[in-house]
């Protein structure tokens, strides 16, 4: 018995030094590694010949003005109330724009016009107005191989757009992680796929925060389309900035795959792509959400909805992109499942209250908050553009 209980401690001993030797040399990644381009990003104008950029402001009387921009310099935006051109006066800038004549600037003749000079503080979200838009997730073929999904998948995200120049609040407790994304809106709604090409589009900036603890809690890490966890996760009043500006161009295709979009924090680069990298293109996407409007399989807020509640892609949504490379968020380490291990053992394993999974969610979550490399108050977050202009996002608890 003496002999049986020596091999046990010794059995015990080298289980322990192999639990702690791969417990201390497990890696820590503070975030997803990303590539970049070699030329900084620089931001400008498309050119008008192949796209007008409008923006929207208030005026003095609390009235919606739609202008076409010239010019941005100094934090601020020139350019030419639409009204001038004969657009009309409407909170739509679709329909500003289809009432305008800007046959004038197209031929550098329009320099008889006063022009407006507004900070880009003051200009409203280029988004679409209502609050639910549609999500696509894992669209770049490096963030599908990040979070190891095979396929791009869709769902519904509730929540108003905001301004270029925003706050996102993030609670004590919350793992916040930010994606820059393109956002395409229309002049109509989209009632069947084949309106697509009919619809005028508008292309803008965008960017989509998460709460990855509802990520992590909820959602089906092999069937990420199970409708589960991104729109708990990606839902919020602060969580949809948009850009400055709404870009309508002649060659929508043409011109989504020469845009680009960054993210940094704090001044530290973490996302590069362009459009030209997404795997599914905004017609396909619209394709694939008619394919799937039919049954209410996605939670939130524990109910279920559809992806839209009409079975139609309105003029109040926005479609999204997906995200590129370089979020935060990172699976579990083999330190976060060894001190799951030890913590469900403790706890009794197989006869514990808690499953091991509920165990490591916990602990991973604890983890990466101990970690403090998500998201912290006093952030600041940027996603630019070298056609959309820029957002910059200002983290409070």
């Amino acid at each position: 018995m003496r002999s049986i209980g020596k091999w046990f401690a010794v059995g015990f001993f080298v289980l322990a030094t192999g639990l702690f030797s791969i417990w201390v040399t497990s890696p820590d990644p503070q975030y997803n590694p990303a590539s970049f381009e070699d030329v900084p990003l620089e931001m400008s104008l498309a050119p008008l010949e192949e796209a007008v950029t409008l923006a929207q402001f208030h005026d003095q009387e609390g009235q919606t003005r739609t202008m076409i921009v010239l010019d941005m310099k100094d934090g601020a935006v020139t350019g030419i109330d639409l009204e001038k051109l004969g657009g009309s006066r409407t909170n739509d800038p679709f329909e500003a724009l289809a009432a305008a004549d800007i046959s004038c600037l197209r031929a550098g003749q329009c320099a008889d016009l006063s022009v407006s000079t507004i900070d880009v503080d003051e200009l409203l979200p280029s988004g679409s107005s209502g609050t639910l838009h549609i999500g696509t997730g894992t669209n770049f073929p490096e963030h599908a191989e990040e979070a190891n999904s095979s396929s791009v998948f869709q769902f519904p995200k509730f929540g108003p757009a905001s301004t270029a120049r925003t706050q996102v609040r993030v609670n004590p407790g919350i793992l916040l992680d930010y994606e820059v994304e393109l956002c395409i809106r229309f002049d109509r709604d989209l009632t069947t796929p084949q309106q697509f090409d009919e619809a005028v589009k508008g292309i803008f900036l965008c960017g989509d925060f998460t709460n990855r603890n509802a990520l992590i809690n909820l959602a089906d890490p092999d069937n990420l389309d199970s409708g589960s966890g991104f729109s708990d996760s990606k839902s919020g009043p602060d969580f949809f900035p948009t850009g400055p500006f709404l870009v309508i161009p002649n060659d929508w295709k043409a011109f989504v795959s020469n845009v680009r979009m960054t993210t940094s924090v704090n001044d530290s680069n973490r996302q590069d792509a362009r459009g030209s990298e997404m795997t599914l293109d905004f017609k396909s996407l619209v394709d694939k959400a008619f394919s799937d409007m039919k049954k209410p399989r996605f939670l939130y807020r524990d109910g279920y909805v559809k992806l839209t509640s009409t079975g139609t892609i309105p003029s109040s949504s926005t479609l999204m992109s997906g995200t590129a490379e370089g979020t935060i968020f990172t699976p579990p380490s083999r330190g976060d499942l060894v001190e799951a291990i030890v913590d469900y053992v403790g706890r009794g394993g197989p006869l514990a209250e808690d499953s091991f999974l509920d165990v490591a969610r916990r602990t991973f979550i604890a983890n990466e908050l101990a970690g403090k490399h998500y998201l912290q108050p006093g952030d600041i977050v940027r996603h630019g553009s070298n056609y959309l202009g820029d957002i910059v996002v200002e983290v409070v608890e």
